[in-house]
């Protein structure tokens, strides 16, 4: 998925304007904060979200809502904002920019891929002690959760 860049209104398939959605309505539907969608807009990882002409209150459309989505994504795999920074910088530029972005997409994969295997590693230990200590229950016969037994005596 791309990082789109959005326009102030997008017109849906009959060529009407897209009104789109309040910030607290993009927070909900992002899961992101509202604070973080406005610290995304001021550190430049989206451009300028539209705002209705009334009010002036942002409106973010489903076009904002896929790019925060991304950015989440990018973000979830530990992705530094410097780093997603550049990569939308990057988006900006066009196609010249695709072996770039593909490079650096490759490489934040890596990654996340290093990660999973720490994590995993990190779970057959959990796992090990689990069973460690459901053996050991067993053997003195535990019955139910060690801390409930605690405050019991």
């Amino acid at each position: 998925m791309a990082i789109a860049v959005p326009a102030a209104a997008e017109a849906d398939e009959e060529g009407r304007a897209e009104v789109g959605c309040s910030v607290q309505e993009a927070a909900e539907r992002t899961g992101l904060s509202v604070h973080t969608l406005r610290y995304y807009e001021r550190e430049g990882l989206i451009p300028s979200v539209g705002r209705d002409a009334g009010s002036g209150h942002r409106r973010y459309t489903e076009r904002d809502l896929s790019a925060l989505d991304f950015l989440n994504k990018l973000r979830l795999t530990g992705m530094p904002i410097r780093e997603m920074q550049r990569f939308t910088a990057l988006y900006r530029d066009g196609d010249a920019s695709l072996p770039e972005r593909r490079r650096m997409l490759e490489e934040r994969r890596c990654a996340v891929l290093a990660r999973i295997e720490e994590l995993q590693s990190c779970l057959r230990v959990l796992d090990y002690k689990i069973d460690f200590y459901n053996r050991l229950g067993a053997e003195r016969n535990w019955t139910g959760d060690a801390c409930e037994e605690k405050q019991q005596t």
